[in-house]
């Protein structure tokens, strides 16, 4: 790819919606990829989208309206919005990266942008989750690419299981790494590492309770058609990737259902890595993984693994395969296999509002949908401003039933217009 890109006569233009850390990353890294030039930038606190120009003392314009925003463009400005909207409709853009934290607005972002020609690269993993089926049947209309970013485990992972496949293994399992869980956090018990790692407090909070995680995982298993063997997975604790052997019942996990799973372990080494369980019962293939190193393991199942993922440093990859090539690295192609429903975080009340990931009343978990059918949670993405109908205990799911929300609002219309795209695409699979 790098070749091809050096060798461009007219560079790819990118925009850039959310600048906080991964944000600015991304605007950084175009500056250090051939072929690729990021030209629009928009945060929703423009501060933070001018206080990033002027680190990269890079010329910059503050644009209200298209004309303005073409003209920057066209000069050699990096243009600077406080409405993602905005930048979403510029013609001069080639592919738009959604990084901001906000989910409606994401997917609204995401939605502008396929309709104003612009392939979509998703780095906000949460708006991927809820509305990634309706965003990749627009795609597919306009003939562009939707996809989730490079730099997050998900892809990681996605790059491994595709080289797993291709060698000839059965996928039985890939799984996350991760370095320490506490269900109860909020955003207050989070402030002294969220301030050490200059991170804001509900996205902490997401990352400490697992909500994160587990909304990473539903998006592989949304785009390879994976199941989790238990609400939340399994999650034991180890010490390094290579003690999986013994903590999962692989035989059982695989022998009974061939389903592959998504899961993920605990406190293990390498921090940050990722891991594929392939299986195969080729002799020969066998034989010949023997002279590898034992990590790998006995056979027939083989552990392959990742020590890091990057985030922004290898994000723009398949930015580049998706304007060169129309290729997206992981889509929702099996639509809402999984989806991540809420959890009460304590005892809660009838009459209590609901404030969603990362907040003070509950946490996510990924779940089958097929095990959800009967009575459907409410997504952890829109518990969010919803008020409970009833008690519900600690640790207990709650269900659409159990909340008052107005199925007219935006978000609500847009996920349920996506759960219609994603059983359209299972009725057709089928």
């Amino acid at each position: 790819m790098l070749p091809r890109l050096k060798a461009l006569q007219k560079e790819i233009n990118i925009a850039v919606i959310g600048i906080g850390s991964v944000g600015k990353g991304l605007v950084f890294q175009a500056r250090l990829t051939p072929g690729i030039r990021c030209v629009a930038i928009a945060d929703i606190a423009i501060a933070n989208a001018i206080a990033c120009a002027e680190w990269l003392q890079q010329a910059y314009e503050v644009v209200d309206n298209l004309p303005e925003l073409h003209e920057a463009i066209s000069n050699g400005k990096l243009a600077i919005a406080g409405d993602g909207a905005l930048i979403a409709q510029c013609a001069l853009v080639d592919a738009l990266i959604e990084s901001s934290s906000a989910i409606e607005a994401g997917g609204v972002h995401g939605i502008t942008a396929l309709q104003h020609n612009m392939h979509l690269i998703m780095m906000n993993y949460e708006a991927h989750l809820t509305y990634g089926p309706l965003l990749l049947s627009l795609a597919e209309e306009k003939e562009l690419v939707y996809t989730a970013s490079d730099g997050d485990q998900p892809a990681a992972l996605k790059r491994i299981i595709d080289d797993v496949l291709f060698w000839g293994f059965d996928l039985v399992l890939a799984g996350n790494i991760k370095g320490y869980l506490d269900r109860q956090a909020n955003p207050t018990t989070v402030i002294p590492e969220a301030d050490k790692r200059h991170l804001d407090y509900r996205m902490c909070t997401s990352y400490t309770d697992g909500t994160k995680l587990n909304v990473e995982m539903a998006v592989l298993a949304n785009a390879l058609g994976l199941g989790t063997a238990v609400p939340g997975m399994l999650g034991p604790s180890a010490k390094h990737v290579r003690d999986v052997f013994e903590l999962f019942d692989l035989d059982g996990l695989w022998q009974e259902k061939r389903q592959p799973l998504v899961d993920y372990i605990l406190g293990a080494a390498p921090r940050g890595g990722v891991f594929v369980i392939g299986h195969t019962e080729q002799a020969f293939q066998q034989f010949t993984l023997d002279w590898y190193p034992p990590d790998m393991g006995p056979g027939p199942y083989y552990l392959f693994y990742r020590p890091y993922h990057l985030g922004h440093l290898e994000a723009l990859a398949c930015v580049a395969e998706a304007v060169l090539d129309g290729r997206a690295l992981l889509q929702p192609d099996y639509g809402f296999a999984t989806n991540v429903f809420a959890y009460a975080r304590r005892d809660l009340e009838p009459g209590e509002m609901l404030d969603g990931l990362g907040g003070y009343t509950c946490y996510g978990l990924i779940e089958n949908t097929s095990a959800d059918a009967r009575q459907p949670g409410i997504p952890i993405c829109l518990a969010d401003g919803v008020t409970l109908r009833r008690a519900v205990a600690r640790d207990e799911k709650i269900s659409l039933q159990d909340v008052s929300f107005d199925a007219s609002e935006r978000r609500f219309q847009l996920y349920f217009d996506a759960q219609a795209q994603a059983t359209k695409r299972a009725a057709a699979r089928e």
